[in-house]
């Protein structure tokens, strides 16, 4: 079954463009003109995807990034819009965006992201990744679900992915390039700020379950490790 792609996006041409793209190239889309609108179409379907643009009528971008994290927190968001300042695209990477793109962008391009978006979230049928813990962390691999001391703390997929890399070795130091690699699936080039960003978020939202506890550790000059001691 061809993969679904909600696309919200209120300018006509341009969601028109992205419709046409998509579906020429195998996808299901399905546009949404509002955040209100997009919400609906959430409600009755997953997607496997979300194209979404910030300048939306009524309820904003990062509004609506927020709702879709909250019924669907793996599902990718690719984020385009034509704000191209690092302030918003890290505010939105913190926010849960999976990737951002600034238009106008090369339609190859977010063909390209989209396909690595799917390699990162797809999990081989059948395959058990089984149960992690860490202190009070319990990552329980199969349903993307972490707890902290029994209280669920909601991840994106990439803050999921790096924590589950961490405690899969929590005497090892994992470099950003280990990092990296093994979360986005890319070739390391010097996307330090994309690692740090995720690395951040994922500590706040630990210290908001568990704010007596340190689990992340830095080892400056190298990277990251889990603060056993």
């Amino acid at each position: 079954m061809p993969d679904y792609i909600l696309i919200v996006e209120d300018d006509n041409e341009i969601n028109h463009m992205l419709t046409e793209l998509l579906q020429s190239n195998g996808y299901v889309t399905q546009s949404a003109y509002s955040g209100t609108e997009a919400l609906l179409y959430l409600e009755k379907q997953k997607p496997r995807a979300v194209i979404l643009d910030l300048m939306l009528p009524g309820m904003t971008g990062e509004e609506l990034l927020a709702k879709i994290k909250e019924m669907a927190a793996d599902c990718p968001v690719l984020v385009a819009s034509a704000i191209d300042d690092v302030r918003t695209r890290v505010g939105l990477l913190r926010a849960g965006a999976d990737d951002y793109l600034v238009k106008p962008f090369d339609t190859e391009e977010l063909l390209a992201r989209l396909e690595v978006a799917f390699r990162r979230s797809d999990m081989p049928q059948g395959q058990s990744r089984g149960k992690l813990s860490f202190k009070d962390i319990v990552i329980e691999s199969d349903e993307y679900r972490v707890t902290v001391s029994g209280q669920e703390v909601p991840l994106t997929r990439h803050e999921f992915l790096i924590l589950e890399l961490l405690v899969s070795n929590p005497n090892k130091v994992f470099t950003k390039s280990n990092i990296y690699e093994s979360v986005w699936n890319e070739e390391f080039v010097g996307e330090e700020n994309a690692v740090n960003v995720h690395i951040s978020n994922l500590r706040q939202k630990l210290a908001k379950a568990n704010g007596s506890e340190t689990y992340i550790q830095t080892v400056w000059g190298i990277g990251f490790k889990m603060k056993t001691l």
